[in-house]
């Protein structure tokens, strides 16, 4: 059954053609103030929002994410940041020290909820018709980034996301996934299951993007293969400690 949340849902796509257009400056705030409502972790709210509109500063950002145009073209980009400065100021103030963000599960933590704003952004924005694209290439160049926003220790920018009035003259689609029952299992994982829709989706993106004339695309072996058969970003354990997320939990 059908609603205006599950249809914009299942409609969800990633945006990357933008107009010159400027996002309506109520509909900005309601977003944030939506994606704020979003749940953190014992409340500890460890995420932080750097948004950005300087259009110099969004060209930076899009050359630390690797040249994505995507990114330089969107008017508004919203950084969502691990930020254990907010809660590490609360516990001095009562002369406890944190020792969360020196730990795997405080990273996990972190990335929890940062996926749980992400989500929360992207879908208050796409209400109001805007279009979106997640960015993890911020990670790309994580110290330029940190140095960009001026963020200090304890902090990570771990994700991105663009925003701005979708350019419709450009076509976009709703990208397949793969199949329900290799995705969603019921009581159990089943391994062989998932191996096996993973080969069927293989075959089905590629006839996907065949069918939608990009024969040039890669598909989900390729593709993801070209970042998992690598450690694509390798700065980030480095600036991790320097930033104060050195584990002694190992």
């Amino acid at each position: 059954m059908m609603n205006a949340t599950i249809t914009q849902l299942m409609n969800r796509r990633s945006i990357r053609n933008f107009t010159e257009e400027t996002i309506n400056e109520q509909h900005l705030e309601t977003i944030l103030k939506a994606a704020q409502q979003a749940p953190t972790s014992i409340n500890g709210q460890q995420i932080s929002l750097v948004v950005t509109r300087n259009k110099e500063k969004i060209a930076a950002i899009a050359d630390i994410a690797g040249g994505q145009p995507q990114v330089a073209s969107a008017d508004v980009f919203i950084t969502v940041v691990v930020d254990f400065h907010r809660p590490k100021s609360a516990l001095e103030s009562i002369g406890a020290e944190q020792v969360i963000h020196q730990s795997a599960e405080g990273m996990i933590v972190g990335a929890v909820d940062a996926g749980i704003m992400l989500n929360a952004l992207q879908t208050a924005a796409e209400s109001f018709g805007y279009g979106t694209t997640a960015i993890g290439g911020i990670r790309n160049n994580p110290q330029a980034l940190i140095e960009l926003l001026e963020l200090p220790a304890n902090t990570f920018p771990l994700v991105g996301t663009t925003i701005g009035v979708i350019d419709n003259t450009m076509p976009s689609a709703v990208k397949p996934r793969v199949a329900l029952d290799t995705f969603a299992m019921n009581e159990r994982y089943d391994a062989d299951k998932v191996t096996q829709g993973a080969r069927e989706y293989d075959k089905d993106l590629r006839t996907w993007w065949d069918k939608n004339g990009l024969t040039d695309m890669p598909s989900y072996a390729d593709s993801t293969a070209q970042y998992y058969s690598k450690v694509y970003f390798p700065t980030i354990a480095s600036t991790m400690k320097k930033q104060g997320f050195d584990f002694k939990d190992n």
